[in-house]
């Protein structure tokens, strides 16, 4: 429990532009059983906290209209049923709302310790992206090792992840991205090659990188008209996973290219899925890729920080597109 019975928030005023962003108070959270309440120390920025400002993406029933994906701080509380976690401990949690404030709840078997060599600020940047590229990258997908893998956005959250995680498990990646700058950052993530795509074709880079074969795995948060062009950067028996549509998600494409090849078509949404299944992949997370963090072979890309009341500006620059990784917001 907390002495404090309210505390600083942000509130998504009208569904608008970021100025629709601002701060308020709220009370305190109190957690559930099962659940831990945290003190919040930082807080990403995500693309979906972009999409429920603009009232596109409800939280789900029954969760907080506060919005934020991803948080790290010092648990302060723990719910009846609560036996991992204990007040005091220092946690990365994933959230389904809730992140942009003080305090918050988190689920037990969301919350990750906070893995050695990084700070709070690093640890706050992990969920969101780590856990949406391990369950869509490697658990839907099924990217092994000596396999190929196009990443679009590589220089997002979600590809600095992808780029990092995919390489250090032995495969071979490939990214787009929208400058020079941003594809010399990919390539020092470990990417083996980078298309800036405002200038080059992905899928002629595509077919020149991989000896004409096409790659296994195309992780896309593009969608529209990247859809077929995925379809044909993609080798027989290849695996598409969308995550995000910033070009739309309706599209006409041609399935016997699909049924010739062996194609497989998936995608998800991490927000609406239950505790249970969010737990499991926090279990993979913690035995597969925080030991790989914890010896300095993976780290989280932080373009800059923000505090809590300037959630708008964080907002603006997520919008740019201008940055490189994870944009923060610290308490």
């Amino acid at each position: 429990m907390t002495n404090n019975k309210a505390m600083n928030c942000i509130e998504i005023s009208e569904p608008g532009d970021p100025e629709v962003l601002k701060p308020s108070t709220r009370p305190v959270p109190q957690p559930a059983a099962g659940e831990v309440l945290i003190r919040v120390a930082a807080a990403g920025v995500n693309r979906p906290d972009c999409l429920q400002r603009e009232g596109n993406y409800a939280p789900p029933p029954g969760t907080t209209d506060i919005p934020g994906l991803e948080v790290a701080g010092k648990v302060i509380s723990v719910g009846d049923r609560v036996t991992e976690w204990n007040a005091g401990d220092q946690v990365s949690a994933l959230v389904t709302g809730g992140g942009y404030a003080e305090y918050v709840t988190a689920p037990s078997p969301q919350c990750l310790p906070v893995p050695d060599g990084l700070d709070i600020v690093e640890a706050a940047a992990l969920p969101e992206t780590f856990f949406t590229v391990w369950t869509n990258v490697f658990e839907r997908a099924q990217l092994k090792d000596g396999e190929s893998l196009l990443v679009h956005g590589g220089s997002s959250g979600i590809g600095t992840t992808a780029i990092q995680i995919a390489s250090r498990f032995g495969a071979r990646v490939i990214v787009t991205a929208g400058s020079d700058k941003k594809c010399k950052a990919c390539l020092q993530l470990g990417a083996e090659r980078a298309v800036n795509y405002r200038n080059e074709d992905f899928v002629e880079a595509v077919q020149e990188f991989s000896g004409g074969r096409g790659v296994d795995v195309v992780l896309d948060m593009v969608g529209g008209d990247y859809i077929p062009r995925n379809i044909k950067a993609l080798a027989t028996d290849g695996r598409l996973v969308n995550i995000a549509f910033l070009r739309g998600f309706t599209i006409e494409i041609n399935f016997m290219t699909v049924m010739l090849k062996r194609l497989i078509l998936t995608g998800s949404t991490l927000r609406p899925q239950s505790v249970e299944r969010k737990g499991e992949i926090a279990a993979a997370l913690r035995e597969r890729v925080w030991p790989l963090i914890a010896r300095g072979e993976i780290k989280p890309v932080i373009h800059t920080t923000f505090p809590l009341a300037n959630a708008n500006e964080a907002h603006w620059l997520m919008e740019s597109s201008q940055h490189i990784g994870k944009i923060m917001l610290t308490l």
